[in-house]
């Protein structure tokens, strides 16, 4: 492990919907009972479909495929879509994105969205250097190609970043190109493969604690 003391990263690269947004909830009050069971169980099966789809496809095609595989109806994708822009970001989320930009590290986001609905996202959460959406890349994380493109787009290297990862398909898949990450894991999900992040916090301050 690196000792976060010493390294610094030239830039600090986020997974937006689930490290820097609650999308939890939106998904939760989309269902037909608003309710928490039916979210959870439709963002997982929504995890499970995207990270191992790879190429892109329409990004809302995802999401009513995963609606459709357990047990909704085409009322929740629609619902989710059209309230995407109420999108909130976790509480600490402005001050932390504020308090890096003012220690003069680059910030990124790399998402598995469309670009619109990216964009719609992104602004929700704070101002970037710059974002790129799995159709702008052509790939869902966590495809190399999909980091890969982010750090084309802030013309970094992965050794000199750092990746805050929103699940354990991030943390494996950032570890994998050549990142150091640490892994806002808020809602508690479970770990996969054999990827370690530097940190693992249920704050974004807490897992970025070595950077701020």
């Amino acid at each position: 492990m690196a000792d976060t003391q010493i390294w610094r990263p030239k830039a600090i690269i986020f997974d937006l919907l689930t490290a820097l947004l609650d999308s939890w909830t939106l998904w939760d009050a989309s269902t037909p009972s608003a309710t928490e069971a039916e979210g959870r169980l439709w963002r997982a099966r929504y995890l499970e479909v995207t990270f191992s789809q790879g190429t892109y496809v329409p990004y809302e095609q995802l999401v009513h495929q995963a609606a459709n595989d357990v047990g909704l109806p085409d009322s929740a994708p629609k619902t989710l879509l059209e309230n995407w822009g109420s999108l909130q970001p976790w509480p600490e989320v402005p001050g932390v994105l504020e308090e890096l930009r003012l220690k003069g590290y680059k910030l990124g986001v790399v998402t598995n969205c469309s670009q619109y609905l990216g964009r719609i996202a992104s602004s929700r959460a704070g101002r970037f250097d710059a974002i790129v959406t799995a159709e702008e890349s052509g790939f869902y994380k966590p495809a190399r190609e999909a980091y890969e493109a982010i750090l084309t787009a802030m013309d970094v290297e992965a050794e000199d970043v750092l990746f805050v990862a929103g699940s354990a398909g991030d943390v494996e898949g950032a570890t994998a190109v050549g990142m150091k990450v640490v892994w806002h894991n808020k809602v508690g999900l479970a770990k996969k493969g054999d990827a370690i992040p530097l940190r693992e916090g249920k704050s974004l301050d807490q897992a970025l604690a070595d950077f701020l």
